[in-house]
């Protein structure tokens, strides 16, 4: 199953948050990278208290939440930032769509991570932004994501990261989650490029199997990617105290790129619904071809079928049937009328 969907208790408070979802982990895990270009320092938080002395030491601090069916703890956790309650149901509702809202304080960001499954489907998982003037956090369903070249970048003081704002490392990690939708689109493309062969060589159900499987799953892609790209596009329009004009230029590439990422989609989508047509076709034509030589057959058949039942008849009086050489004159006339109506076929270039 792709979704869970869970009915609300009618008597719950509008805009309460309840997590609605799969529970993935046992334990929540909250692990806290905080730095700046001289110190970096990473661990994983026991006390949710312990965050304040970070803060207190560290200009950049990311705390990523791994498990969001706690909702007490996660409330904890935004409540420390001034995060809207609203806000909190949207995390906790893993069926939500992603967004962007940009509030005074922070800027909160939810979007989709795809990942591919052993046997070949796509999945999603939901993550939460909220990106303030000193801490990012980030909220997972569960430990394991596609961040681990950005950490390793922080640890060993690669790149910009650790000399520039969160905003940068906001920037950052959605641009890895965009990278990670365009390799798996192009795997699907690779996918869909080698059915093109098969098509027009060995047409078969199993192909048909494979388009139809190929389909779904991106259509599936196409339902998270879309509002995926809507909520990029707001970091475009929106201006916020959070994103500096050295960092913008950054937020406006990223959304060129989910842009050329869908389009892709699109066209892997567009090849798929003409390869369904050329199967189609190619299946239909050689259909036509098998009817073709059978009604020929039929059509050479009617004639020595009519021949075979006049002298097949049980009258007395049939004068070739006391013709000495009749059974093999009978031969010949069938043989000729053969002979003839398929010189008339293949002139015709019936086959």
């Amino acid at each position: 199953m792709r979704f869970v969907v869970e009915q609300k208790n009618k008597a719950d408070i509008p805009g309460k948050p309840i997590f609605i979802g799969v529970k993935k982990q046992n334990e929540i895990q909250i692990d806290l990278i905080a730095y700046n270009e001289e110190k970096f320092v990473e661990v994983e938080i026991e006390d949710i208290s312990e965050i304040s002395t970070y803060l207190s030491i560290y200009k950049n601090v990311w705390i990523n939440v791994n498990g969001i069916h706690d909702v007490e703890q996660i409330k904890t956790i935004c409540t420390l930032f001034n995060i809207h309650t609203l806000r909190i149901e949207d995390i906790v509702n893993t069926g939500s769509r992603s967004k962007s809202y940009f509030e005074e304080d922070y800027i909160f960001t939810l979007i989709k991570m795809m990942f591919l499954n052993k046997d070949q489907t796509l999945h999603a998982e939901q993550l939460s932004l909220i990106l303030t003037q000193q801490v990012l956090l980030t909220f997972q369903e569960k430990e394991g994501d596609v961040f681990d070249p950005i950490r390793e970048r922080i640890r060993n003081k690669k790149g910009r990261v650790r000399s520039t704002s969160l905003s940068y490392l906001k920037y950052c990690l959605l641009d890895v989650i965009v990278d990670n939708y365009n390799s798996l689109i192009e795997i699907f493309g690779e996918n869909v490029e080698n059915l093109e062969d098969r098509i027009l060589l060995h047409p078969s159900k199993h192909i048909l199997e494979d388009i139809n499987k190929n389909k779904i799953e991106l259509n599936y892609f196409k339902k998270n990617i879309r509002p995926a790209r809507e909520t990029i596009s707001n970091f475009k329009n929106f201006k916020s105290h959070l994103i500096t004009k050295k960092e913008q230029p950054y937020f406006n590439d990223l959304n060129e790129l989910i842009h050329r990422v869908y389009d892709t989609l699109e066209n892997y989508k567009n090849m798929l619904s003409e390869q369904l047509t050329v199967y189609s076709t190619n299946v239909n034509f050689k259909l036509n071809e098998i009817m073709k030589l059978l009604t020929i057959f039929s059509v050479v058949f009617i004639p020595i079928t009519f021949i075979v039942g006049v002298y097949g008849t049980n009258f007395n009086n049939i004068p070739e049937l006391k013709l000495k050489y009749g059974y093999f004159l009978m031969w010949a006339i069938i043989v000729i009328v053969t002979v003839s109506m398929l010189i008339f076929f293949k002139k015709k270039k019936w086959f």
